[in-house]
């Protein structure tokens, strides 16, 4: 049976999740293919009949929203169309790929937040239920947590989130310390003082997201910090690499929603300023030994 998982307001967990439930997904129209038609002398419909936009609806007049059913090319002569409400005509034109790019931020935070259960299967369709959204942006989002090993498929059933225990959490923590310490330590000898001064508002942004005690808001500013100190090696591979690590870290364990209260996220952010405030001094071995004692508590 599909588990559906705690329901939740997303938008209010202070990530920033957009409400999706008053978006219109547009489908823009083709003309490469309508001109193919046209030159084999096939007889296309008008552009108003696959539901893009016409001169109309670029001048600002309504125009008729697209089914999800017609956008997967299925029949649907009996039903009415739906038009689109005034009060929207104004807004813009919200894109497929940008509609599957917040959901899978919100898949994102609800996953590090622990609202999306180790062990547990969830469906598309129920998952779009609760995002106000169809399933396809859904399952295009899932899927691309399951290359990212979050969750797996479950064919016929939905996604299920993987199980992980303090041995993977472990192991991730100890190749992040093969392939960031010695880099920061690299640049600590060579990137300018004032360059790194450059990077507190981020160290500051990560004290503020422990304080507030959201561990999504605070798995976000904290990979933005450590990809920042990263970028200045000048590696565009290695801090892929690295933030891909990273995310990993900050997924829930098996036996608990979460393993790091507020009080951690809090002296972890510390730890943050005072690695900076040493690459500011450029004192190696307090940042050799911040580094050391920053990945052993990951």
């Amino acid at each position: 049976m599909e588990q559906a998982g705690p329901r939740s307001a997303y938008g209010s967990t202070g990530v920033g999740i957009p409400d999706l439930r008053t978006g219109t997904v547009r489908v823009p129209a083709q003309p490469q293919a309508a001109d193919v038609d046209r030159e084999r002398g096939v007889a296309t419909p008008g552009a108003a009949a696959l539901g893009a936009p016409g001169p109309a609806a670029t001048s600002g007049a309504e125009a008729p929203a697209v089914g999800a059913a017609e956008v997967r090319g299925e029949h649907t002569h009996s039903e009415a169309p739906i038009p689109r409400p005034r009060a929207e005509s104004a807004r813009p034109v919200v894109q497929r790929a940008s509609v599957r790019g917040q959901i899978l931020d919100a898949l994102r935070a609800a996953l590090v937040a622990g609202e999306l259960t180790p062990g547990a299967v969830y469906s598309a369709p129920v998952l779009g239920e609760r995002f106000g959204v169809s399933a396809t942006p859904v399952r295009e989002a899932m899927q691309q947590l399951a290359l990212e090993g979050a969750v797996e498929v479950v064919p016929n059933r939905g996604f299920r989130v993987v199980e992980r225990g303090t041995r993977e959490l472990a192991e991730l923590a100890e190749i992040r310390a093969l392939i960031e310490v010695p880099v920061m330590l690299r640049l600590a000898r060579t990137v300018p003082a004032a360059r790194w001064a450059e990077l507190r508002p981020l160290s500051d942004a990560t004290v503020r997201a422990a304080s507030l005690g959201c561990r999504a808001t605070y798995a976000e500013s904290d990979r933005v910090f450590h990809r920042a100190i990263l970028a200045l090696a000048g590696n565009s591979q290695l801090v892929r690499t690295a933030d891909d690590l990273h995310r990993r870290a900050q997924w829930p364990l098996v036996g608990g929603p979460v393993t790091r209260g507020r009080a951690d996220l809090v002296a972890d952010a510390a730890e943050h300023t005072a690695l900076l405030e040493a690459l500011v001094a450029q004192d190696l071995p307090v940042v050799q030994s911040l580094l050391r004692e920053h990945f052993a508590g990951a």
